[in-house]
């Protein structure tokens, strides 16, 4: 298994999921998506939308409206509990993270190929010692990652259908962002477009 430090702790695994586990792993998130459709976030205060949709398996889930950003037990749209988080996502956590606990959330992206994420910081949970884990299913993306204040140095790089990427420690609340999707560059996902999985501790462990 390749591993590359991109960045005092941030760590990327080109390749961490083969092809046959990339479907395995599309496959069981279809069944978490007819259980908690994908919807639209949108800015607080502004109201205004998203460019990527999203939703959420695992105990809590992170959602985004004119009240705020926030973690809760329930789908915003359906009101119900968000699906459990397939076992290749608890696996790729226990083996990749270094931290003892559970994940507690699993945020799905949902990029269509002018969807972006600009550069912002993870800092809704409570522990900022566990780390954060993304996986890459569908089509690449050119991902930057920079350091714990705006404006400062960052680093570019692709990542790819099957690669994990976890920052954490000195990088743990780095922005980040994503700058542009590359259409076409999978055939993972029969609709196209890019599903970004992160996983992420929420609240400190007793």
């Amino acid at each position: 298994m390749i591993r590359v430090a991109v960045a005092p702790g941030v760590v990327h695994w080109p390749g961490y999921l083969d092809d046959e586990s990339q479907a395995a792993l599309a496959a069981e998130l279809q069944a978490v998506v007819r259980q908690a459709p994908f919807f639209q976030p949108r800015m607080p205060k502004t109201g205004q939308p998203f460019s990527v949709r999203m939703t959420n398996c695992g105990p809590l889930g992170w959602v985004s409206d004119e009240r705020g950003y926030r973690y809760q037990p329930l789908h915003p749209e359906t009101g119900e509990p968000w699906p459990l988080m397939p076992a290749p996502l608890l696996a790729a956590w226990a083996e990749l993270s270094g931290y003892p606990h559970p994940p507690e959330a699993c945020l799905i992206n949902r990029y269509e190929a002018g969807a972006r994420m600009g550069l912002h910081q993870d800092r809704d949970e409570q522990d900022f010692a566990a780390p954060v884990l993304s996986l890459s299913l569908g089509d690449a993306a050119l991902f930057r990652i920079g350091g714990a204040t705006r404006g400062g140095r960052t680093v570019s790089l692709k990542l790819a259908s099957g690669d994990a990427l976890l920052f954490g420690g000195a990088a743990r609340l780095a922005y980040h962002g994503v700058d542009r999707i590359l259409p076409g560059s999978s055939r993972l996902l029969p609709q196209g477009g890019r599903l970004n999985l992160t996983l992420r501790r929420v609240t400190k462990p007793a």
